[in-house]
């Protein structure tokens, strides 16, 4: 008898650790998957199509100063990621204000809303306001379900990088001296923004 209730205890521990196992899967799988996506419908050319926004919070990018990140969260910022993404992507690091310079430009969405947010080293309470626009704003199909995701992406680009991208140009400018902040859409055009003269600029890169 005293063997049957250890038994019966055995079982029912083995039972319980089964269902919190499958329980905390289940909340993992909340916690990680969809958490910070949001969706909806909007129209195209008269047509509803679905579309989805996948985000990362400020802490997915722990490469970022401090006062930045405190700054951004503050904010409400979460990062937008596009479709394409396979890895946490607009956040960027580069010498935007002068060569050597330690400075960061960032994708913020807050409330639907997406903002090109550049952050001057040692600046992190007053970050240039670049671009903005709303999400919906942003969006392209692609997939086999033609389902809507978010198209802008940002990335430093080195003076040799722009350099490159004027290659095509009949008076090609002289090299620039510290980087720039492309700017794209993908399967669409990129455009670099440039700090100079204390002002931003847009490089020519055609004629």
């Amino acid at each position: 008898m005293k063997g049957g209730r250890v038994v019966g205890l055995c079982a029912a521990l083995v039972a319980w650790v089964v269902v919190a196992s499958a329980f905390c899967g289940s909340a993992l799988q909340a916690q990680s998957g969809d958490a910070f996506s949001t969706s909806g419908q909007i129209a195209v050319n008269g047509v509803m199509m679905s579309y989805v926004v996948r985000h990362l919070p400020v802490s997915s990018f722990p490469a970022l100063p401090a006062a930045v990140a405190a700054e951004l969260n503050q904010r409400g910022c979460l990062i937008p990621q596009t479709f394409e993404a396979y890895g946490p992507e607009n956040v960027i690091h580069g010498s935007f204000r002068q060569a050597g310079g330690n400075d960061w430009a960032v994708l913020c969405s807050v409330r639907g809303t997406v903002s090109l947010l550049v952050f001057f080293e040692s600046e992190a309470e007053s970050p240039a306001v670049l671009a903005s626009a709303a999400e919906t704003a942003r969006l392209q199909a692609h997939g086999a379900t033609r389902t809507l995701g978010f198209d802008w992406g940002i990335d430093a680009a080195s003076p040799e990088q722009v350099h490159e991208a004027q290659a095509g140009m009949r008076r090609r400018p002289p090299r620039l001296d510290h980087d720039a902040i492309a700017d794209s859409i993908i399967n669409g055009a990129t455009i670099y923004h440039f700090y100079t003269g204390a002002a931003w600029k847009f490089v020519d890169t055609s004629d």
